[in-house]
């Protein structure tokens, strides 16, 4: 046999261990250890079924393999796995002294050996092992593939039977959000009483005791995906973020019907959310519209909240023209490109619920929900000015909202309300990805967290 016909040899019998591992439940991956033609190591994934964040496969055969020499040193001994190896593997081969190691499917979230970094290629390392990739790296990789494509059927069959669709409301199916950009994690809830059945999309991220808890609520049309950046920033710096998925958005369940949605309703789920999960210190972080929708909440469990961050907030009935003819327009056009209406050219992830059937309900209803908000309550928003604990952020770019009608009708208000001028911080930005939203969010924890 030649060369590539060997490699491809006992790269079949790693994949048989990684269909072993399969078959266990086990992430499908398998390693063989080879020495003069002959397989002395031998090791598939079992982490999970062993309680061993080591037990990978690769590790498994190096460890049958020193057994078989009786010496930790594998010198003159090929690797075959079939994905490939992470840090710690790679690690352990090169403590091993292997002359070769050979992988199949390239990982490219957690490769050490050329996709996230290359372990091998270190020059400062006193051994080398030759690394070569690609050896039935199509069989690996349909394996592997197949292996999430049935976990995640297996996922959604147990959220179905969790969280039942209703036959008034529509569910944007899993598929395709794995690969958008910095998609996070959310819990289902379909326990509340207000949602009647309806599974709610929340984000929840950092500690529970945390000593604020910020709640994102978005507008429309958006979702939580939105907050992202905010999210995992003020989670890294030890702060709790909970951002739900408003029904009729993002990943949450949709009703069919415009006239569901009302804006009592959706403060009713916010409220129940907050008590569920017994929110306490929450700074408000609300976006377009949500920020009044959230004001609204907070009005009506004024001890729960220490303030609020509001972006692109406006604060009356009588929004600008232009502004209003847009939200129109997002009404009549539920295939619309919102991401890119909102000039969030980075981030086209943003479009990918509002191509959905079960937004165009949502969509519809908003105009007449925003008009159902009450107004801005002028005497809460002065209880967080005189502690300092609000933030009014617009856009300096914002065609629709400019700036300076924007200040002065917040001006308005905060003066209606008795307000000490001053007090609260206003201030304009440019899109995320032009301001520095690391600087601004150390601003903001140290601000509210006085």
């Amino acid at each position: 046999m030649t060369a590539n016909e060997q490699d491809q040899h006992w790269m079949r019998h790693a994949l048989s261990l990684a269909h072993q591992a399969a078959a266990a439940g086990e992430v499908p991956v398998g390693a063989v250890v080879v020495k003069n033609g002959v397989v002395i190591g031998r090791g598939c994934n079992s982490p999970v079924s062993a309680c061993d964040p080591t037990a990978h496969a690769e590790i498994q055969a190096l460890r049958e393999a020193a057994q078989s020499l009786s010496n930790y040193r594998l010198d003159g001994c090929t690797l075959y796995v079939t994905l490939e190896p992470c840090t710690m593997c790679s690690g352990a081969m090169l403590h091993a002294r292997l002359a070769r190691v050979v992988y199949g499917a390239s990982e490219p979230k957690t490769g050490a050996a050329g996709s996230v970094l290359n372990v091998f290629d270190e020059g400062r390392i006193n051994h080398h092992t030759r690394m070569e990739s690609g050896v039935l790296a199509d069989e690996c990789a349909a394996l592997l593939a197949d292996f999430f494509r049935q976990r995640r059927v297996q996922q959604r069959r147990r959220h179905q039977a969790c969280h039942p669709l209703q036959d008034w409301a529509l569910r944007n199916p899993d598929t395709g959000l794995e690969d958008l950009p910095g998609l996070l994690p959310v819990d289902w809830r379909s326990d509340l009483a207000a949602l009647r059945g309806l599974r709610l999309a929340v984000v929840d991220q950092g500690p529970k005791d945390a000593p604020l808890t910020w709640l994102c609520v978005h507008g429309s049309p958006a979702w939580s995906h939105w907050f992202a950046p905010l999210i995992r920033g003020l989670a890294a710096a030890g702060q709790r973020v909970v951002a739900p998925d408003l029904p009729g958005f993002g990943r949450s369940d949709q009703p069919k019907k415009p006239g569901q949605h009302t804006a009592a309703w959706h403060v009713q789920v916010l409220a129940q959310l907050v008590q569920s999960l017994d929110l306490q210190r929450i700074v408000l972080l609300g976006h377009d519209d949500g920020a009044r929708l959230g004001l609204a909440l907070a009005q009506s469990m004024p001890e729960r909240f220490v303030g609020g961050w509001l972006i692109n907030a406006w604060p009356g009935q009588q929004a600008p023209q232009a502004y209003a003819k847009w939200f129109e327009s997002a009404a009549r056009k539920p295939g619309w490109p919102v991401a890119r209406a909102m000039g969030e050219v980075g981030d086209p992830a943003l479009d990918w619920p509002f191509a959905r059937p079960g937004h165009r309900a949502a969509l519809e209803a908003w105009p007449r929900v925003q008009a159902e908000l009450p107004s801005v309550p002028g005497e809460l928003l002065a209880v967080w000015q005189a502690r300092q604990k609000l933030w009014l952020q617009g856009s300096a770019l914002d065609e629709l909202l400019p700036a300076s009608l924007w200040s002065e009708a917040w001006e308005q208000v905060l003066c209606e309300a008795g307000g000490q001028p001053g007090t609260a911080q206003l201030f304009a930005h440019g899109h995320w990805d032009m301001e520095p939203v690391a600087l601004r969010l150390v601003q903001a924890v140290e601000y509210f967290g006085r």
